[in-house]
């Protein structure tokens, strides 16, 4: 196969996660955006085939996956105590 087809389809899952960070409003759908950015970065480390790019690839899905668990975890605590997960009705002064 080509080296340039995945390229361009990791540069295209990369501009779609972009567009979801800087257009959603929902906190889950922007986790999934940056998601989207992490897996398109490991298609291309994984398409350079060396070790090194392996392993790096490796990692980055260990800490996708940290992230999903933490972001969860943020995402229902703030649900609980706002009511809400829309990221720009979330007041984040403390009221005292």
């Amino acid at each position: 196969m080509h080296p340039t087809i995945p390229y361009v389809i990791a540069a295209l899952l990369f501009g779609l996660g972009v567009f979801g960070v800087l257009r959603r409003r929902n906190a889950i759908l922007l986790l999934m955006a940056v998601e989207l950015m992490l897996n398109a970065v490991n298609l291309v480390v994984i398409t350079t085939g060396t070790i090194a790019g392996q392993v790096f690839a490796l990692f980055v899905i260990v800490l996708a996956a940290a992230e999903v668990g933490v972001g969860l975890a943020l995402i229902l605590r703030l649900y609980r105590l706002r009511a809400t997960v829309a990221v720009d009705e979330i007041d984040l002064a403390e009221k005292h």
